[in-house]
């Protein structure tokens, strides 16, 4: 299980003493721009990646005995991830502000979301709500 913990943690990185989930946002900044994955291998690494994020995080929440420990960063990796999805990678960055603002803020319905479910799926969804609201936006501009 402290595997799972780690995956959770991404090792060191949930364990910075500042902003452990903006760095952990700032590694899949860094993963996606120097992979610049193809759409495909984006598609397997999501499919992979966000099954993963639920049960290394409900895993890591009990072995933290912290209910959504802000250790756990596996959920802002995923989360930038799925906010980079379909977009040109000179909006990479954008992505990754806008993504730390609506986990940070967490408007309507993240902060429902978040509590109407527990565990690993409690911890990835508010993420994957802020970066489908992250994707949206840059869709939108893209067209503009």
């Amino acid at each position: 299980m402290s595997v799972l913990k780690n995956i959770a943690t991404l090792g060191f990185i949930g364990y910075l003493p500042v902003a452990p989930g903006t760095f952990g946002s700032f590694v899949a900044y860094v993963f996606y721009i120097l992979l610049k994955p193809s759409l495909l291998i984006h598609i397997i690494l999501l499919f992979i990646i966000i099954p993963i994020g639920i049960l290394s995080s409900y895993h890591a929440e009990i072995l933290l005995q912290q209910k959504d420990s802000r250790h756990i960063v596996i959920d802002e990796f995923c989360g930038y991830l799925l906010s980079a999805f379909l977009i040109p990678y000179h909006y990479a960055l954008g992505a990754f502000f806008l993504f730390r603002f609506f986990d940070i803020v967490k408007p309507f319905p993240i902060k429902k979301i978040e509590s109407l479910l527990s565990g690993g799926k409690g911890i990835m969804a508010d993420d994957i709500v802020a970066a489908l609201y992250t994707n949206l936006i840059l869709q939108i501009w893209k067209l503009i």
